[in-house]
């Protein structure tokens, strides 16, 4: 599977905006972005107004980033947004939001979507009883995502068992902490998502 593999914090600079790319880092002092909040390279400093555009696309960039996938999948969810009755842009979001990998760290069973990516990817997750290692799994409401009982002793999940609580849980999912379940009481509406996109200039940015 094609990923990407370069500098998370460069990728937040070139947005000019932090994406939490690296969990509690991002959060800390030692985040490269409060020393260097600009794009990096040696025109960093020095670009002029950005054009139409380069605004649209750079919010496009922004989503891809945030969610980690990659610009093929990312059409893909768009086409489908776009067939779907409704905004397309708030259709867009709402399909990125109920992938496993966010799911999971939405929960706070991970510090970044990266991490809940490996998480899922090594099997450590099931679905309604059966195990998923897909992290663009699409949940859908009433499903039942639980962290499998042989990896709940894993060194990741007993401390996000210790810290559940410590961040907010959107209200379209409950955490049972005993058992490491989440619920999926339903599919968010665009007031419960808190990424910080403008979906409608990538609405504008495809539909040329």
């Amino acid at each position: 599977m094609a990923r990407y593999t370069g500098a998370d914090c460069k990728r937040c600079r070139r947005e000019k905006t932090k994406l939490f790319l690296k969990g509690s880092k991002c959060e800390s002092a030692k985040c490269p972005f409060e020393k260097r909040p600009y794009p990096p390279g040696q025109h960093g400093r020095g670009r002029s107004k950005d054009s139409e555009y380069l605004l649209q696309l750079r919010e496009k960039q922004k989503a891809t980033r945030i969610y980690g996938v990659l610009e093929k999948q990312f059409r893909g969810y768009y086409v489908e947004a776009n067939r779907k009755q409704g905004k397309t842009g708030e259709n867009l979001l709402r399909i990125l939001e109920s992938r496993l990998d966010n799911v999971v760290y939405r929960a706070g069973f991970a510090k970044s979507r990266d991490m809940a990516r490996q998480l899922v990817r090594h099997g450590h997750f099931t679905v309604n009883g059966h195990k998923v290692d897909i992290p663009s799994y699409r949940v859908q409401p009433q499903d039942i995502v639980e962290v499998r009982p042989g990896s709940r002793e894993l060194t990741p999940f007993v401390v996000a068992h210790a810290e559940i609580g410590e961040k907010t849980v959107p209200a379209w999912l409950e955490v049972i902490p005993s058992k490491m379940r989440i619920l999926v009481h339903s599919l968010p509406a665009r007031q419960a998502i808190d990424t910080q996109v403008q979906e409608q200039l990538i609405v504008e940015l495809y539909s040329k």
